[in-house]
């Protein structure tokens, strides 16, 4: 059995011992699923009342017991009529054999010794001594409606923890309490980057002016390096006729996801959760020639999507998030080279955080054609094109078959944050739909018009969501060209304020983001407040700095630097900006 198998065995099977747990102490318990998740299991359940850490604390005890009797794993095909018989008590099974059974589904049954019974396709251990004992623990409880609907019954979902080891599991709560202290729903507002109103509601962030400066530099870093690349810019409406997205499919996609509008004459819009559609609309104003292509629009614009208030996250998942998007309009001839550019871009991108790039080669699932659009041989001309891109750039890369968009092929980019998480970020989409579906076209050579393809590009994805990952990434001290405010000066006392702000008008002019900070409280009081606000330097100025026109540099990562000249520290500053330096 491979590692990965094995280590899913072991939570599947955890997850049959919750659910024996649970029922020893709630016989009348109600079950529904308990698949297996990233680092561990979860099973939902209908109970007569609300969990408590208690209840936890005793399902893992006797979780732990079931181990410790070494218990079988045994499967069984059932008939439809054997399984509603043999959970004729449980509503949620009985709704799942109907619809397996309809699907032609192999029905299955897993015992774990004497003690439970559930409809599982399998992938257990053979034996509960195969399960460490004090490599899993019961982590918390949430709401979850029933198949994720909330029109159906709210069950309680308990999630478990689970690896092969001991280590393993407490090197990985390690990262969980440093994750806690990173998080950026608690540094977001604390270092006063955003914020949330119950007046404009949940999944709609509010910037303040620090956290807009940094979405705006993150921004015109992205668009100059797609300048030199050849982009335009463009600038598209927040809100559609319903028929731009039935044409381009995506209405049938994400019609419950929308947010929609109904004018006073009884027309019907939607404020758009992508851009793609209307920027086929700026190609599609005139006839172009194959010598005018590629055409390359960028826009950086908000979307906006109808999610479920339990899925809100934080800027992780919100309601409202602003798109880096870019689209290529070229000939399928010149497809390589603007993957290559957009590669690029990418590649001087992330590495300035400190983040390394690892690539998914996402190509469609060949058992199941249906999924996707377009013919055969155009989805093996895109896909044989990627395959020679990740080739060529001899990166890491992973093959996904099945993760390509309906559309077309798709290489998406991966990065490790600081503490060991992998993030999905950039995406390169090559769509050979919607210029079909638009009847996007060039004249070529001949004068014959050709049907041309679309590239898909947001360097950051969300600009939301990669904050939130940069914030926590940085645990919120941001480098010093990203830093909201660069560098604070701190007079000793009020007799060296004027001194102070003499310092502050060089850095100002210099271009520096700097603050000057009042001399009425305590200077290790305001040293304190400084790094807790996470500014990179903190320049005190005194009787000995002001002769000497010097001041006393504190890094925040580095500690104390000592005594430097203004004009050498503003070189100094003036470069790590320039460099864009960690």
């Amino acid at each position: 059995m491979e590692n990965n198998d094995k280590l899913a065995g072991i939570r599947h099977s955890l997850a049959h011992l919750l659910a024996a747990a649970v029922l020893k102490k709630f016989p009348d318990a109600k079950l529904a699923i308990g698949p297996v998740i990233e680092n561990g299991f979860y099973y939902d359940f209908l109970l007569s009342r609300g969990l408590t850490p208690e209840d936890l604390k005793d399902f893992e005890k006797d979780m732990k017991k079931m181990i410790g009797g070494k218990l079988p794993f045994t499967g069984k095909e059932v008939s439809k009529m054997e399984a509603r018989e043999i959970f004729k008590n449980q509503q949620f099974k009985l709704e799942l054999i109907e619809e397996f059974a309809e699907e032609g589904k192999t029905l299955t049954t897993y015992k774990t010794g004497e003690i439970f019974l559930d409809l599982c396709r399998g992938g257990h251990v053979d034996n509960t001594s195969e399960i460490n004992p004090d490599a899993f623990m019961l982590d918390k409880t949430a709401g979850a409606y029933w198949r994720g609907d909330e029109k159906k019954p709210m069950l309680q979902r308990i999630y478990g923890v689970a690896f092969e080891t001991k280590e393993e599991l407490d090197k990985y709560l390690a990262m969980i309490a440093e994750a806690k202290k990173r998080d950026h729903k608690k540094l977001g507002p604390e270092l006063d980057l955003f914020t949330f109103s119950d007046l404009v509601g949940p999944g709609l962030p509010l910037w303040t002016p620090k956290g807009t400066l940094v979405r705006n530099l993150l921004d015109d870093f992205v668009w100059s390096l797609r300048a030199k690349r050849g982009y335009m810019k463009v600038e598209i409406p927040h809100i559609t006729k319903k028929s731009l997205y039935e044409t381009s499919g995506h209405w049938d996609k994400y019609k419950d996801e929308l947010f929609r509008i109904t004018t006073r004459e009884g027309h019907e819009f939607a404020m758009k959760p992508m851009n793609c559609p209307h920027h086929t609309q700026i190609y599609a104003r005139r006839p172009w020639s194959y010598r005018e292509l590629p055409q390359r629009y960028a826009n950086t614009t908000t979307c906006y999507r109808d999610e479920q208030t339990g899925e809100l996250s934080g800027l992780s998942r919100v309601r409202a998030f602003a798109q880096d998007d870019a689209h290529v309009f070229c000939r399928m001839s010149q497809a390589k080279e603007e993957f290559l550019k957009i590669w690029d871009i990418i590649h001087e991108f992330y590495p300035v955080f400190g983040f390394e790039l690892k690539v998914r080669l996402s190509l469609h699932d060949p058992a199941q054609p249906e999924k996707y659009l377009g013919n055969k041989d155009n989805w093996k001309i895109a896909e044989d094109m990627l395959r020679e891109i990740v080739a060529e750039k001899k990166i890491e890369w992973i093959e996904g078959v099945g993760e390509a968009a309906f559309y077309g092929p798709k290489l998406d980019f991966m990065v490790k944050d600081a503490i060991g998480r992998e993030w999905q970020v950039a995406t390169i989409q090559l769509d050979m739909n919607m210029p079909e579906r638009f009847d996007l076209t060039c004249a070529n050579e001949k004068g014959e018009k050709e049907r041309i393809v679309m590239i898909h590009a947001a360097i950051m994805g969300s600009i939301e969501r990669f904050l939130s990952i940069a914030i926590e990434h940085f645990a919120g001290a941001f480098p010093l060209w990203l830093a909201p405010v660069q560098a604070i000066i701190l007079p000793v006392s009020e007799k060296f304020e004027d001194y102070a702000n003499k310092v502050g008008a060089q850095l100002k002019s210099a271009g520096i983001r700097v603050e000057v900070s009042d001399p009425n409280e305590t200077l290790g009081k305001r040293i304190r407040e400084s790094e807790m606000q996470k500014i990179p330097y903190v320049l005190v100025v005194g009787e000995k700095e002001e002769p000497e026109n010097t001041a006393s540099v504190r890094h925040y990562r580095r500690g104390q630097e000592g005594a430097e000249k203004i004009d050498v520290l503003l070189e100094k500053l003036a470069r790590e900006i320039k460099e864009k330096a960690l």
